[in-house]
């Protein structure tokens, strides 16, 4: 009688083919969730012994906008295979004068500014009210910041990102905001990303990827404003570095590491 072998994975890593396209016996899986559709299918790959699950957040032709990301299933497929610890990079603009285009940032903190997303998996009868104050994994920040400075990147080793609705794009006024208010990055897909991770009881670190400022730090005239192509230009330079830094993460990540991302629901429940 044959049997089938479920896939499992240890990490889990969203991004696009950039990230597993030189790794080797790469398996490309389908995985159903109560929640829908993921983004695409789920590609597992082996790093040095640890197995990694790939999924590209915005679909394999990036097709699938910030706003319509079906985040929810997204997470609730990684956590059907296992994945104890999550690596989110994102393409992110700078809000504060010394974020500079090129550089990465480590979030340690995140502004929600979306609406009407799916943002939970505790909608009844169970109750459960997860603490996101420190939203990202500590010992994977740490992680993540040396091995950014070993690759000779300049690395912001924390940061608070404000995550808008998309898909436009801040007006001045909400950028001179949110640039007033001390907050380093913007971004549009970390949240509920990063807190559903919690809620399903995964670590996880962002890696914010800046490709230009914002638009409230131009209109200062701090900042002279930047063309489509130099802008395309740094996102692509970034792409190539963060698929090394990526690598070498997983690689870091100790399979044992005890996150306390790890225990967000042992004291969360009502009841």
């Amino acid at each position: 009688m044959s049997t089938t072998i479920k896939p499992t994975a240890d990490i889990g890593v969203f991004g696009g083919s950039g990230f597993y396209s030189l790794l080797e016996n790469v398996q490309e899986v389908k995985i159903d969730t109560p929640y829908g559709s993921p983004s695409d299918s789920v590609f597992l790959a082996e790093v040095e012994g640890k197995k990694v699950a790939f999924l590209p957040r915005h679909g394999r032709t990036h097709s699938i906008p910030p706003h319509a990301i079906n985040y929810r299933a997204n997470l609730w497929a990684m956590k059907e295979l296992g994945v104890k610890f999550i690596i989110s990079p994102c393409a992110a603009g700078s809000l504060q004068t010394h974020v500079k285009p090129e550089h990465f940032v480590v979030c340690d903190q995140y502004v929600d500014r979306t609406r009407g997303r799916k943002d939970t998996f505790y909608d009844g009868p169970e109750v459960y009210h997860v603490s996101s104050a420190d939203p990202y994994c500590p010992e994977l920040r740490k992680l993540a910041i040396e091995v950014i400075k070993e690759h000779g990147i300049t690395v912001h080793e924390k940061g608070t990102v404000v995550i808008i609705q998309g898909p436009r794009f801040s007006t001045k006024a909400e950028s001179k905001w949110f640039t007033s208010a001390g907050w380093e990055v913007i971004n549009m897909t970390q949240y509920p990303e990063a807190y559903l991770a919690l809620e399903l009881g995964m670590a996880v670190v962002n890696i914010a990827l800046i490709t230009d400022y914002d638009s409230g730090l131009v209109a200062d005239g701090e900042i002279s404003p930047v063309t489509q192509d130099e802008v395309y230009a740094v996102f692509l330079k970034n792409a190539e570095r963060i698929k090394s830094v990526v690598l070498d993460l997983i690689k870091r990540i100790p399979l044992d590491l005890d996150s306390p991302c790890h225990h967000v629901l042992d004291h969360a429940k009502v009841g």
